[in-house]
């Protein structure tokens, strides 16, 4: 019979190694940082041009990865309505994207030059005036229509938070522009009376979106018809940009194979399944083989679905853990400090920090 001694030690944790990497402490800092801060302290957004409190301009600068507090360009050289990092005068100069002022309401830089300084060379196919993400958008809303403006809007709030991720990732962001055979592009379709219905979808590196989906009652309506619980703004453009990537990263590398192994073969019928699908629905068992019903579909659909859970499952932990979420325990909360308040009121969740807007904070 074992003595308490003995049972206590086979029921003591095991003690990991004294400095041995674990997978909590990888994960312990955030892959870049969602907690944005002006230079007076308070709490910024993606979606800021501006603080609210002190008034400082704020801008997405790709080099940083992030909404930085800025500062107007001074010194030798500096040209008209040109901004450096608030704190770094003598460093790289920047400008406002051309759809700052537009109902698109980018607030993303573009590099400037100094008078007499060449710009950087562009590896990512900018088109002039406008920053990265404005110049993947291909095809926008007619704005002739007045509710256009607002589902444009939204639509390249959601494409302005992918592509800061995939930025963040380190994955290629290239334009069409740069790239005229394997760049990025996204289309803005609408309906036409008499025309064929817009399918969301993605093709050779163009990704089209119907409009209409940036309607919240118009999505919900088709959420709850097609029983997809994720499906989003965000959503759509995390699963399309699977498929954009795995054309780019998988299919002309030798990691085709082990796709294969994984996923299934995607040679295999592609039209037959989404008919089978929607015809027959998934598979009884879908739940313990695949992370949705539509990743039965097909291995590219399995893909995609997969790389979009991904994307949603890193950013939800980055967001956490820049806001404080500690990964190295198992009691994680967030620090005192990590909470901003606004007034009386409360930033209650790190994903309303990441997705607010400039409304009644900062």
């Amino acid at each position: 019979m074992d003595s308490p001694l003995d049972e206590q030690q086979a029921n003591a944790p095991v003690m990991e190694p004294e400095g041995a990497p674990t997978l909590a402490s990888e994960l312990a800092a955030p892959t870049v940082s969602r907690a944005y801060r002006c230079q007076c302290g308070r709490p910024v957004f993606l979606r800021n041009s501006e603080c609210l409190a002190c008034h400082t301009p704020l801008g997405y600068v790709i080099d940083r990865l992030g909404v930085v507090p800025l500062a107007p360009a001074e010194g030798g050289g500096a040209q008209p309505d040109t901004f450096t990092v608030f704190g770094d005068p003598h460093g790289p100069t920047y400008r406002r994207c051309a759809n700052l002022m537009t109902p698109a309401a980018c607030s993303w830089m573009v590099p400037a030059a100094r008078e007499g300084e060449a710009l950087p060379v562009d590896h990512q196919g900018l088109a002039p005036g406008y920053c990265l993400a404005c110049s993947v958008t291909r095809t926008i809303p007619d704005l002739s229509l007045e509710s256009n403006g607002e589902l444009w809007r939204k639509l390249e709030t959601a494409k302005r938070r992918l592509i800061s991720q995939l930025l963040a990732l380190g994955l290629p962001v290239v334009s069409r522009h740069a790239d005229p055979v394997h760049g990025l592009a996204f289309d803005f379709l609408s309906n036409m009376p008499g025309g064929p219905h817009v399918m969301t979808g993605h093709e050779h590196g163009v990704i089209t979106l119907n409009a209409e989906e940036a309607e919240d009652a118009v999505r919900e309506r088709i959420r709850a018809e097609m029983r997809e619980p994720y499906r989003t703004l965000l959503g759509h453009f995390r699963h399309e940009i699977g498929h954009y990537y795995w054309d780019l990263l998988v299919l002309p590398t030798p990691w085709i194979d082990d796709f294969r192994t994984l996923f299934g073969d995607d040679r295999a019928d592609y039209a037959a399944a989404l008919q089978h699908h929607y015809e027959q629905g998934p598979p009884p068992d879908w739940a313990d083989r695949f992370v949705s019903s539509y990743a039965s579909t097909h291995p590219w659909e399995d893909w995609a679905e997969t790389w979009a859970h991904y994307l949603h499952m890193a950013d939800t932990a980055d967001t956490a853990m820049s806001f404080g979420v500690d990964a190295t325990t198992s009691s994680s909360r967030a620090t005192s400090s990590a909470w901003p308040t606004c007034g009386s009121r409360s930033i209650p969740t790190p994903e309303n920090s990441w997705t607010s807007s400039t409304a009644g904070c900062c």
